[in-house]
């Protein structure tokens, strides 16, 4: 089967992010996004998964998430619990074992995109406790004394919001690429795929302000995609007239969600008029 990724209906990807897809899945090795949050890593992969027509098994890291928890799991306290009842098939352990979401895509009859989503979230050791299974695409379970070997090898595609480094090791093994923050002209084609039938005015207007806060130098967390296309839809929900939003920067807690940053918007839109005033006085002053 030929397997191209070439975007999908709600995923605009532009070429070097097509062509690394497609690179990392020829050469059967793991995709390692990289990029700040809000720029499309985790939508890549349903997008992928939506372009080839394959299920997708999501799974997500948290801080105690471990290697083994995405292998299968024994669940060996439920056992104790039907023996004391004195359930039936208490002997046969395989009942008691459940396959995480690596055994999941392994499992499957069917080819898997397979996301990790924020991988960086784990601790260190936790991508090098993956390098075999990866690679062997395979994994044992001593319990039942069984491997479980990939049916199908699954495309994987794992994100990292750049929070802490990964291990060389790790980094060897896959295929990398960093999602820059979209220009405004990618940006301009994103919002299309969402508000199709935006007035020009508003996007205009709301591209210029968003990107104007971004640039501000102490902004701590600065708006992403899935931010403005929310502050755009209230923004057309409120009918704000398209003059107002550059200048005054309506509900701007849609964009940002810390007080500080707030505080940091409010200064600069004092400062911001208090140039045009100066701005006006001296064009008033030069023209008489």
């Amino acid at each position: 089967m030929n397997e191209v990724f070439n975007g999908s209906s709600n995923y605009i990807a532009d070429d070097d992010l097509r062509q690394v897809t497609n690179i990392a899945m020829a050469l059967k090795k793991p995709l390692l996004i990289k990029g700040e949050p809000g720029t499309g890593k985790t939508a890549l992969a349903e997008a992928v998964a939506e372009s080839l027509g394959m299920p997708l098994i999501t799974w997500s890291i948290k801080s105690t998430t471990k290697a083994q928890d995405g292998l299968y799991h024994y669940d060996v306290v439920q056992r104790l619990y039907d023996s004391q009842l004195g359930n039936e098939g208490v002997d046969d352990i395989a009942h008691y074992i459940k396959l995480g979401k690596i055994g999941e895509a392994f499992d499957s009859d069917e080819r898997v995109v397979l996301l990790i989503d924020e991988i960086d979230k784990a601790d260190l050791e936790f991508p090098n406790d993956l390098l075999w299974e990866l690679d062997r695409m395979e994994f044992y379970i001593p319990e039942i004394d069984q491997t479980v070997k990939a049916k199908h090898r699954p495309v994987v595609i794992i994100t990292s919001n750049a929070e802490k480094e990964l291990p060389d090791a790790f980094l060897r093994r896959c295929i990398f690429h960093y999602i820059a923050f979209p220009g405004k002209d990618l940006m301009r084609d994103i919002i299309g795929v969402h508000f199709p039938d935006l007035e020009e005015n508003v996007l205009d207007q709301a591209l210029e302000a968003f990107y104007w806060i971004r640039g501000l130098d102490d902004i701590q967390k600065k708006p992403s995609t899935s931010e403005l296309l929310d502050w755009l839809q209230a923004l057309t929900i409120s009918g704000i007239e398209p003059a107002r939003i550059q200048e005054e920067i309506p509900m701007a807690g849609v964009l940002l969600k810390k007080n500080e940053d707030l505080d940091t918007l409010e200064s600069a839109k004092s400062s911001r008029s208090a140039g045009s005033a100066r701005d006006d006085k001296e064009l008033n002053y030069w023209g008489r």
